[in-house]
This record gives structure tokens, sequence and C-alpha cells, in this order.
């Protein structure tokens, strides 16, 4: 009787545990892509092109091209509350790159992203305390 209960009671601690693992997946993006450079396709026009394309819904999407794709709009909304912090260096690092060198590019992606202008306005402080001219 009591090796019953405790082995019931042990199935349902692996069952909780398991649950728990599971939603805490849920608090941050996949840091799988974390290590693609980024500064590489910075400098590659082709591979700038294609996760832009990928972005703006008129080209293919990459593995990791469809994941930013997927996580952009909740992690605008969220103020990138799910990002690693690599991904957060990334995200300044790509929208430094883009205002300053690829102004037509990122006019696009605000249309597309933030046509109301509701996130430039939300980050507009955080972007200049990193320096960045919005």
């Amino acid at each position: 009787w009591f090796s019953s209960i405790m082995s019931k009671s042990l199935v349902l601690c692996a069952c909780l545990c398991l649950v728990a693992v599971v939603l805490a997946a849920d608090d941050k993006y996949t840091n799988k892509f974390d290590n693609v450079n980024v500064d590489d396709i910075l400098k590659n026009q082709r591979l700038l092109d294609n996760y832009f394309k990928c972005l703006m819904d008129k080209g293919r999407c990459t593995p990791d091209g469809a994941e930013l794709k997927k996580s952009l709009p909740d992690a605008l909304t969220s103020r990138c509350s799910k990002c690693t912090d690599k991904q957060k260096m990334q995200t300044e690092k790509v929208v430094r790159f883009l205002i300053e060198k690829k102004p037509v590019l990122w006019k696009e992606l605000k249309a597309k992203y933030d046509a109301e202008g509701k996130y430039e306005a939300t980050y507009k402080s955080e972007a200049q305390s990193h320096g960045i001219s919005v």
C-alpha cells in the first residue's frame, strides 16, 4: 500500500516537473540561432536582402529568419522581455546598422511592423540612450 502511494507520488512529481520545464521554456525565445554571425549578414548585401525579404513576406525564409519573423511581433510588444542577452545585443546592432546605413530598409520595416508608430515612441528614449538616432 505504502509503495503504491509513493509510486503515484513520484509519477505526479515527475509530471509536475515536466510541466514546469515546458512552461519555463516559453519564458525565453529559442537561443539556437544566437550564434548566427550578425556582422556577416550586415556586411553581405545578398544575405541582408534575403532576411529583409523574409521579414517583408517577399521571399523565402531560412530557419533562423523564420524564427525571427515569428518572434518579432511579440518582441516588439513585450519590449524584448523573452530575448536572451545576446539577442538584445544583436538587435541593437542590427537596428543601429539599418537606421544609419540602410534607412530605406528601416523605413519599410517600420511601415510593416510599426505602421502606427507606437513602438517607435516606446523605444525612442531607449534607443537614444544607446546613441541611436531614431
